[in-house]
């Protein structure tokens, strides 16, 4: 085991650095992490504990985690109504989920700071001409030509900015009575009003409209009815940025990433001997880890205790990504490794990052039945193996995007051209999202019962 008094904050920088944009500008990229190091955190060392003392609950049952926001943010998207939206739906997605879980709900969304995005080639081509590929836009912009695709460090001055405004947001959204639209009166559900489950979903809002009147009624005002908390995160992927917004607590000592409250390694990111489990050993956050299908049981085992080698609850969630039909082949021997080895952890499941195919028009998307059927897959492994599935993890958007097909909506190859906004993965949008939250809840019932 690695002594962690051997960590420092820029140790990151001896290890290789994989997904890391080639900036040519190198003065002007320390010019601007000088700035962003100067300027305020965005979140606080206290929410960022609190946190993970919630993701310990999660861990052990006792709370469920709702991880969910945009594939990668675009900046264009720092606006009321955009930001408003995906508030909205993990809001009514948690108040559905609480529901069916009968446990509080945390929610963290994708947002804030997901700017960043890895890719598996440095190029790509677009109409015959060879380009940079898009790493999102606090790297390089979408548009298709060499100079814009080429890395701007100004443009993580940029994302600081918009992060900061996204915050300030959803901090107003969070405790300024937008909560109130948990009330299921103001939610727009013309779009199971077809499907074969709705006299289900009926009963679900029937039931949470009955009980908030009931509480209110006898004069019982909860936080929960006017105000809730709500956490931010993003990939830990341009390690020196990240850097730049860590800092040392002035209370006890610890180092913490200040950009959000959990961050999360990647599955292209998660080597071993990297810069990225260097960087992220040292800090205090809560870590999420992406596995996917190629992830080694004895490896995972070792970046957990590098990650945590005071065993700290909360401290690790790992987030599954097989794809629907994979699960019950790979994750039975994660589950085993990190039993087996003792370590405290809160299972995640992400199922739609192992999800995703082309048409024959060669669009990107993902379908609404597999990415039920990984999840389904995912509750019963854990079910079998007495282990909890303590949160999901999803793409989405509270706009109405056309993206991913399927659903209560019946979106088609045909109507992906109708409205799919996406520079990056494919995004269940609002219906399909609160349609997944009601399928859900169903699952978390049927493993509550005895």
């Amino acid at each position: 085991m690695k002594d962690q008094n051997s960590w420092s904050l820029d140790s990151w920088r001896k290890k290789h650095a994989a997904q890391q944009p080639e900036y040519k500008a190198l003065e002007q990229l320390e010019t601007c992490l000088q700035q962003v190091k100067a300027y305020p955190p965005l979140v606080f060392e206290g929410e960022v504990d609190s946190l993970k003392s919630e993701l310990a609950e999660a861990s052990v049952g006792k709370k469920f985690l709702l991880q969910g926001g945009d594939c990668a943010e675009r900046f264009q998207d720092c606006n009321r109504n955009t930001i408003m939206n995906k508030i909205n739906i993990l809001l009514q997605m948690s108040v559905v989920l609480c529901y069916g879980s009968r446990r509080p709900v945390i929610r963290v969304g994708r947002i804030a700071g997901q700017y960043g995005k890895p890719r598996s080639n440095k190029t790509e081509e677009v109409n015959g001409t060879e380009l940079p590929v898009y790493r999102g836009d606090n790297v390089n912009s979408f548009e298709a030509e060499t100079k814009l695709r080429e890395p701007d460090p100004s443009r993580l001055l940029q994302g600081y900015h918009l992060s900061a405004l996204t915050l300030n947001y959803i901090r107003a959204l969070s405790s300024g009575g937008f909560a109130d639209l948990h009330h299921p009166d103001n939610w727009n559900l013309d779009f199971v009003a077809k499907s074969p489950h709705w006299p289900r979903y009926e009963e679900i809002v029937l039931n949470i409209k009955n009980a908030i009147t009931f509480m209110e009624t006898i004069g019982y005002k909860d936080t929960f009815l006017s105000g809730v908390d709500f956490y931010t995160s993003h990939e830990g992927l341009i390690l020196p940025y990240e850097e730049a917004l860590t800092k040392k607590s002035s209370l006890n000592g610890k180092y913490y990433n200040l950009g959000a409250h959990m961050l999360w390694i990647g599955d292209r990111t998660r080597q071993l001997d990297g810069a990225h489990i260097e960087y992220f050993r040292g800090i205090a956050n809560p870590i999420g880890i992406k596995v996917g299908p190629s992830a080694d049981p004895s490896d995972l085992v070792k970046a957990i205790e590098m990650l945590n080698p005071g065993h700290e609850m909360g401290r690790i969630t790992l987030i599954t990504r097989f794809g629907a039909g994979k699960a019950s082949n790979h994750l039975p021997q994660l589950i085993k490794a990190v039993t087996d080895a003792d370590l405290p952890v809160c299972w995640s499941c992400d199922p739609m990052h192992g999800n995703a195919i082309k048409t024959k028009n060669n669009i990107k998307t993902r379908d609404f039945n597999a990415i039920l059927n990984e999840l389904k897959e995912t509750f019963a492994v854990h079910l079998k193996l007495g282990t909890h599935l303590g949160g999901v993890h999803f793409e989405l958007t509270g706009d109405n995007v056309t993206e991913c097909t399927g659903g209560s909506e019946g979106i088609t190859d045909a109507d992906l051209s109708r409205s799919y906004q996406t520079y990056c993965d494919p995004r269940l949008n609002y219906s399909q999202s609160l349609e997944m939250a009601f399928l859900i809840s169903s699952m978390l019932e049927e493993e509550a019962k005895p």
